[in-house]
């Protein structure tokens, strides 16, 4: 009987194992008084094939995972309805490219904050797994360009 039992706590460490992600850099653009949406950016990297299909925060209405891209010499953005993670290979979120957009903010999101994020990555297996983040806001970088704001569509 305890031989079952630590296989099978064995087996559930390894399906914990396989399901994990790894955030790292998570950032959110910090705000102007009465601007109504920014965006929110990081590095995952799954240990197993997953999918990010779901983000949502307290400080925003809508949360939605967005990719940007050049279509026509017109740069574009749109939701999608989730991202790809394959194994052991790292999904950068970041402006100009794939980011979460977090909409209808309740209040400016300042310089210094931490933004609650939660992240919902579902594996091949079609379970899910919940990533509760604290992610700092700040100013955009100077230098990293790709920027969201005048003459995107949406």
């Amino acid at each position: 009987m305890k031989r079952i039992a630590l296989t099978l706590a064995a087996l559930l460490m390894a399906a914990a194992a396989q399901a994990q992600v790894n955030v790292q850099g998570a950032w959110v653009r910090a705000t102007v008084p009465h601007q109504k949406a920014t965006g929110a950016f990081m590095q995952l990297t799954a240990a197993s094939d997953a999918r990010l299909v779901e983000v949502s925060s307290p400080v925003a209405g809508i949360v939605e995972i967005h990719e940007m891209a050049m279509v026509k010499d017109v740069m574009k953005m749109r939701a999608v309805e989730g991202l790809e993670l394959p194994a052991g290979k790292m999904v950068e979120l970041k402006p100009g490219g794939y980011h979460v957009m977090l909409m209808d903010l309740k209040g400016q999101v300042k310089d210094g904050e931490t933004v609650p994020l939660t992240l919902v990555v579902q594996g091949r297996d079609g379970k899910r797994q919940t990533v509760e983040l604290k992610v700092p806001a700040r100013l955009q970088p100077a230098a990293a360009g790709g920027g969201m704001g005048q003459g995107m569509k949406h």
